[in-house]
């Protein structure tokens, strides 16, 4: 049995650009937009777990939400509440309701140009 390889931001932004453009085509559309939002909104809390572990190291046993509140004292307010935003909508995008459409192609895609946005700017 092998290893898995550690997740990367760049490669997961990688795999949610590939959804979007149909590479992986053995999903249906509302599949590879789900896939697409899950891995954006992982790769999202990778970079948030970064900044935040370059501050605070011993965080990994934190909930998300936690660490989107402690990000406001690291980055700036706006940076910190548009990360907060869109880690709200992936994981509404993400999940499987009976009663709601999945997120539209052009939801995702807006929502993969912040979450590149978010990742440059908290590279930074």
């Amino acid at each position: 049995m092998t290893n898995p390889v550690p997740a990367s931001v760049e490669g997961l932004l990688l795999t949610a650009d590939r959804l979007l453009d149909g590479e992986l085509a053995d999903a249906t559309t509302a599949g590879r937009h789900r896939g697409a939002c899950l891995a954006l909104r992982t790769a999202l809390e990778l970079c948030v777990d970064r900044v935040l572990d370059a501050v605070m190291p011993g965080l990994p046993r934190t909930t998300g939400r936690a660490k989107l509140l402690l990000l406001h004292s690291v980055a700036p307010a706006e940076t910190a509440r548009r990360a907060k935003a869109l880690w709200s909508q992936l994981s509404l995008g993400c999940h499987y309701h009976l009663y709601e459409f999945g997120p539209t192609y052009d939801q995702v895609r807006v929502w993969r140009d912040e979450a590149g946005g978010l990742v440059r700017e908290l590279g930074n």
